[in-house]
């Protein structure tokens, strides 16, 4: 699994120039689920989301995690997250899980940081979305469950 986290003010995603939801402070997250991911690992991922000290404290220190702040998570589904770009100018997207595993764990991981007491919104998974966020800081981590 493969997250693009980004600390925003604000973020909402639209299809079809409809919002479909929106959030204030808190996370944006992109997830990518790989065809060997499994609900432990969207689990594992979804709690390393939520206690990432991220967020700044009284100091301006980034010691705070979400949990910490009581943000809120967007989380947009988004296989491309997988796409290899050794060969040719053509992303191949061999490494991403099919649409049905997909979905199941996108929203396994979604579940697990709402079990975390987190308010999550989410995108419509395989839809043709736009996206619109503030980021702050600007703060982006990269999270890929291989490596961890």
């Amino acid at each position: 699994m493969r997250l693009l986290i980004q600390r925003v003010t604000r973020a909402e995603v639209r299809v079809d120039r409809k919002l479909v939801s929106s959030i204030g402070p808190g996370l944006m997250v992109l997830v990518g689920v790989g065809h060997d991911d499994t609900a432990a690992v969207a689990e594992a991922m979804a709690s390393k989301t939520v206690d990432l000290r991220i967020f700044r404290d009284e100091a301006g220190r980034t010691n705070l995690s979400l949990s910490d702040v009581g943000g809120a998570v967007l989380a947009i589904s988004q296989f491309t997250l997988f796409a290899d770009t050794r060969k040719g100018r053509r992303p191949s997207f061999l490494d991403a899980a099919t649409p049905e595993l997909g979905i199941q764990l996108y929203e396994r991981f979604c579940e697990a940081i709402e079990a975390r007491g987190m308010e999550v919104k989410k995108g419509i998974f395989g839809a043709e979305m736009e996206v619109e966020l503030v980021n702050d800081g600007p703060m982006t981590i990269w999270l890929d469950s291989a490596a961890q």
